[in-house]
């Protein structure tokens, strides 16, 4: 089925802003070209594309048909740089599944390496980035290492190492008889969002198995790093990002030389494989300098 590419650039473009108006003023038509253009290409695939807002959301048609939009612009520009043709200041969108912890700590180094691409950037858990992998809702993710995405490259990157922290004055309240399994069932921690095993997982490898601490939820990493010097609970938190805190004397690991590390792996559609390849080699230079090689 062939697609008209204004149909495409205007499903694409109202999904990522959010409305019709957004994406009218973005692409310099009307409101009403661009609700023609939507109701055409709706017509011809004979679905809704989009769940009217605010703010505008795509079905799972409508998802995956702009991602094919931003795919075809992506290889579009790949030819080009190989014909060496000239395509003015145009650029390209790309969506990424990435964890918040990478995201926090050495990907953008990665993405500021490659000119010509406007990310957008999905925050998932990187026990569960693969899954926008599988529906083909990102071209690409970053991922636990484990078995590829059918249809995708898989390349390994290192591991991201956490750190079980607190303040010295929640350790001193809460644990001062150290890291007994009944003070850990009634010390706080943090998790980032139901999808957050970390904390859990850390307690079954050094304290014991089965562990339920009551939970305060902050959907943030800096916030983790802040809520632990505040004292208000303990966590997982990337090495990189506390490292000075504990030399500084403002956290503490739970239980000294106890890391646990999480291999992470890049993988990215094998259609788009070449066109993502600039990218790719970003990605793996930053986790080569931002991840424990594994």
């Amino acid at each position: 089925m062939q697609f008209d590419p204004n149909h495409l650039s205007a499903l694409a473009t109202i999904l990522r802003l959010g409305s019709f108006e957004a994406a009218a003023a973005e692409l310099s038509v009307t409101s009403s070209a661009i609700s023609q253009r939507i109701k055409a290409l709706e017509d011809r695939v004979g679905t809704a594309l989009i769940h009217r807002g605010p703010p505008c959301t795509g079905t799972p048609a409508g998802l995956r048909i702009a991602k094919h939009a931003e795919d075809v612009g992506l290889l579009e520009a790949q030819l080009s740089r190989e014909l060496a043709l000239d395509r003015g200041t145009e650029q390209v969108h790309l969506r990424i599944a990435v964890n918040a912890d990478s995201l926090a700590t050495w990907f953008i180094a990665a993405l500021a390496q490659v000119e010509g691409i406007l990310f957008d950037l999905v925050v998932d858990d990187q026990d569960h980035s693969a899954e926008w992998l599988q529906r083909g809702e990102v071209s690409a993710a970053i991922c636990v290492s484990g078995k590829p995405v059918t249809g995708c490259d898989s390349m390994p990157l290192g591991t991201l190492r956490y750190i079980a922290t607190a303040s010295p004055g929640f350790m001193q309240r809460r644990f001062p008889d150290g890291i007994t399994p009944q003070a850990a069932a009634q010390a706080p921690c943090l998790t980032f969002n139901t999808k957050d095993e970390l904390q859990k997982a850390w307690l079954a490898a050094n304290v014991a198995p089965r562990v339920a601490p009551p939970s305060h939820f902050l959907p943030s990493t800096q916030a983790f790093v802040d809520a632990a010097r505040s004292g208000l609970g303990w966590g997982m938190n990337p090495e990189a990002l506390v490292r000075r805190p504990i030399r500084r004397g403002h956290l503490q690991p739970l239980i000294p030389d106890t890391p646990l590390d999480v291999p992470l792996t890049w993988q990215v559609s094998r259609i788009m494989a070449p066109a993502l390849a600039p990218l790719t080699r970003a990605v793996k230079e930053a986790a080569a300098k931002g991840l424990i090689p594994g």
